[in-house]
């Protein structure tokens, strides 16, 4: 049983930056033993999207929309992945989703992850 654990959510006004966290627990020895970590989110009324991962050899991914205002990283001492996001807009508002060990789909031309966290709410206000 492998969980996923977010925190660092919250409220914040426009242009504020919030961090957050996961963190792995379970029957794995280190968030690290995965292919790759990242995170997800959905707003209301929208799909999920990805935001960015982070594979096992530290090559980084992010949704096109967001290069330059997050930042995904990890800290092996910590057994921990982060999410950095800075000027955060009020259309950042969202559940934001650690995700664990993707593969992918052939038939979507995507990749799909295996692990899910329980989400953590980021709302910005305008």
């Amino acid at each position: 049983q492998v969980q996923l654990v977010e925190s660092g959510g919250g409220l914040v006004q426009a242009g504020g930056s919030l961090r957050l966290s996961c963190a792995a627990s379970g029957s794995i020895f280190s968030i690290f033993s995965f292919n790759a970590v990242g995170w997800y989110r959905q707003a209301p009324g929208n799909e999920r999207e990805m935001v960015a991962d982070i594979t096992s050899g530290g090559d980084t991914n992010y949704a096109d929309s967001l290069k330059g205002r997050f930042t995904i990283s990890r800290d092996n001492a910590k057994n921990t992945v982060y999410l950095q996001m800075n000027n955060l807009k009020p259309e950042d508002t969202a559940v934001y989703y650690c995700v664990a060990e993707r593969r992918w789909n052939i038939l979507i031309h995507r990749y799909e992850y295996d692990y899910w966290g329980q989400g953590t709410q980021v709302t910005v206000s305008s």
